[in-house]
């Protein structure tokens, strides 16, 4: 075994000060091949169920657990309700059209929305989510022969953050004893941008390795205080208006996260010449390397303006558009 393989070669939640940062190929390399050798030693001949957002990490861990087991994997995407526009469908057409992954789609959005009604606490809402996706995980194994084990894409801030008590994460804590399944987790000791690094060492497309970070609980995140449906869906079309700007102006692979925060509160507005009550709209978009810190991107006056105009023309609902400029600490990325 290489030196550098072995020092991928680590099982265990709390990464050895001795374990090298991935930022070249060659170390890449030596991860995967670690990795594919501890998932093959602790997943035999079981079958892997995969939680698939779509998301750089799960996309990551579906690729590593492919070239350690092949067929005994089992990828499904649930539809939560909570997702940007046009998410789900890219998900099925990339993973079922092209990457020929064994996928399997669940529309849950009723019955994840309605469980979240009347809740605005930000981790409670988290933990509804978490224990909601557990329970959809639990339901569709039992509808498979012999899923043993569970596939997520828990990264080490996630682990950080729960361990803290800054913020609960839904794939941080383990399961139910009722399910009886075991974790795999093969890149929860990695920071985000090593798996961007391992994702392209694997021959994922450009698009995916480096698609916008995107938390597990989905816009119920952003749609601060109680989420109501007519105020997500103004929050997912603000939202897809942002990014659109963002690629048109060639701002989308220079800033890493970009999005936008709908909270429960509302200010007088004007809309054709009438008056309008109306809710805020918020703007976030941030620099970091590792999601632990986070610098604000200066965004051109003009750019955000545009914005602006366009979202309060177009989405129904909004009258008000504000820009943070919070930097992580104090603030955490996501704004709950």
């Amino acid at each position: 075994m290489s030196d550098l393989k072995e020092k991928y070669m680590v099982t265990g939640d709390v990464r050895p000060d001795d374990m090298p940062r991935i930022e070249t190929k060659e170390q890449a390399e030596a991860f995967i091949e670690a990795q594919v050798e501890l998932a093959k030693k602790q997943i035999g001949d079981g079958n892997v169920l995969l939680a698939l957002s779509g998301g750089v990490d799960s996309s990551v861990v579906a690729a590593l657990l492919i070239k350690a087991v092949g067929s005994q994997l089992t990828c499904i995407h649930v539809n939560h309700g909570l997702m940007r526009k046009g998410e789900s469908e890219q998900v099925i057409e990339v993973f079922r059209e092209q990457l020929k992954a064994n996928l399997i789609y669940v529309d849950a959005v009723d019955r994840f929305l309605d469980k979240l009604e009347g809740v605005s606490d930000p981790e409670t809402k988290r933990k509804i989510i978490g224990a909601e996706f557990i329970e959809v995980f639990d339901e569709e194994a039992a509808r498979l022969a012999d899923m043993r084990f569970l596939g997520q894409g828990t990264i080490y801030p996630d682990i950080l953050e729960s361990k803290d008590g800054i913020k609960a994460h839904h794939n941080v804590g383990g399961l139910p004893e009722r399910m009886n399944m075991e974790l795999v987790e093969p890149v929860k000791l990695l920071f985000k941008d090593e798996v961007r690094v391992v994702g392209t060492a694997l021959g994922l497309p450009d698009s995916m390795v480096n698609r916008q970070p995107f938390p597990g609980p989905g816009l119920g995140v952003r749609c601060l205080g109680a989420i109501t449906r007519d105020r997500l869906e103004a929050l997912r079309e603000s939202d897809a208006i942002l990014r659109e700007e963002f690629e048109k102006a060639g701002l989308s692979k220079k800033v890493w996260q970009y999005f936008t925060i709908v909270p429960d509160l509302k200010v007088t507005g004007v809309k054709d010449g009438k008056r309008a009550y109306e809710w805020t709209c918020i703007i976030r978009a941030v620099n970091t390397k590792d999601a632990m810190t986070a610098t604000i991107e200066r965004l051109d006056w003009e750019f955000l303006e545009r914005i602006s105009a366009r979202i309060t023309k177009e989405v129904n609902g909004i009258t008000r558009v504000l820009y943070d400029v919070t930097s992580k600490p104090m603030g955490t990325i996501e704004m709950e």
